[in-house]
């Protein structure tokens, strides 16, 4: 087992991790939708020794097959996102714009802890979430104007 660094991940995350909300049809709930957060990272099935590592670093979560001839490392747990991936990345941040979608997905997990997923009103509050689009005024890398 290799020893990864936080800013290891972080950087790996960057550029292969996704913070992915999905709100999907379920008839015996009873607004008919589930929530379904989840952190994953997907690699070729010759890299699933650093999928593992991974998991050992974080202490949760699963390493399965995804498709084909890819694993992926996930974190669906409510408890898990919120307690353990969440403050990790508030603590350690990302450097790409996939700030912006970490961001998001903080939002919808604080709304999930507070059970807000289970009425009607939190239900829209996070189908808005994941359906805002980025906006170029509001990137957090980008340059004031006269700075060089």
């Amino acid at each position: 087992m290799m020893k990864l660094e936080a800013q290891w991940i972080v950087g790996f995350v960057d550029g292969e991790g996704c913070f992915h909300i999905g709100i999907s049809k379920n008839n015996t709930l009873k607004l008919g939708f589930q929530v379904l957060p989840e952190f994953v990272i997907v690699q070729h099935e010759r890299d699933v020794k650093l999928l593992y590592n991974i998991k050992s670093f974080f202490g949760c979560g699963v390493v399965r097959k995804n498709h084909g001839d890819r694993m992926c490392y996930r974190v669906r747990d409510l408890t898990h996102l919120s307690k353990i991936i969440v403050p990790f990345f508030e603590k350690h941040q990302l450097k790409s714009l996939k700030k912006v979608d970490f961001l998001k997905f903080c939002k919808v997990i604080r709304l999930m802890k507070e059970k807000k997923h289970l009425e009607p009103e939190g239900l829209i509050k996070i189908r808005k979430i994941k359906a805002e689009k980025f906006k170029i005024e509001s990137n957090p890398f980008r340059e004031e104007k006269g700075e060089n």
